[in-house]
């Protein structure tokens, strides 16, 4: 049986760097046997559908035909219609009554504790914050991702050390619920 799935591929299309053509993308994981393969946006999102592997071995095939066609490594995070669903549906913050804008998303490839987050002072970086999930955490940033202290706190090379960590905002949260849907 067939599972439908999004590929949440990180750091590409950023800044002119690493440059992933969304049409070559499509391409490239349709001739890995995947079905109704689609893109959402520039940045990195690919819906599909699969007979075949899990999360884990989906991700590690397209991370590895990636580089094989576009020449480097890209994080990939492969997740199903249930687990998108589920952490939508999860969201500790009121979602309806915020811009899109402030609220976040961060996939892990794994799970991850409270305690890798022990070292951030939480207080300081009122009214931001953030509430950890199954393999994600929930990010609250009333003024954006992109004037974020909390943000640039929890993105540090020290709290995500072992797990691929991408983060996405709420309307693409919501849009890969949807399209992911069968």
């Amino acid at each position: 049986m067939a599972t439908t799935y999004a590929a949440l591929l990180r750091g590409i299309n950023v800044g002119g760097s690493r440059r992933v053509p969304m049409a070559d993308l499509r391409a490239l994981m349709e001739g890995l046997g995947h079905d109704g393969v689609r893109t959402h946006l520039q940045s990195g999102q690919a819906v599909f559908t699969s007979g075949h592997g899990d999360e884990e071995s989906l991700a590690a095939e397209l991370a590895a035909a990636i580089e094989r066609h576009f020449g480097f490594g890209v994080d990939v995070i492969v997740r199903d219609h249930a687990y998108l669903a589920a952490i939508a549906g999860a969201c500790p913050f009121p979602a309806a009554e915020l811009e899109p804008g402030q609220l976040h998303v961060t996939y892990f490839s794994a799970p991850v504790g409270p305690e890798r987050f022990a070292g951030i002072d939480r207080a300081a970086h009122l009214p931001e914050e953030f509430r950890l999930g199954d393999r994600a955490l929930y990010l609250y940033a009333p003024n954006g991702l992109g004037r974020s202290a909390l943000a640039e706190q929890l993105a540090r090379p020290r709290v995500n050390r072992g797990v691929i960590a991408t983060t996405r905002n709420w309307n693409t949260v919501l849009k890969l619920v949807e399209l992911t849907r069968t």
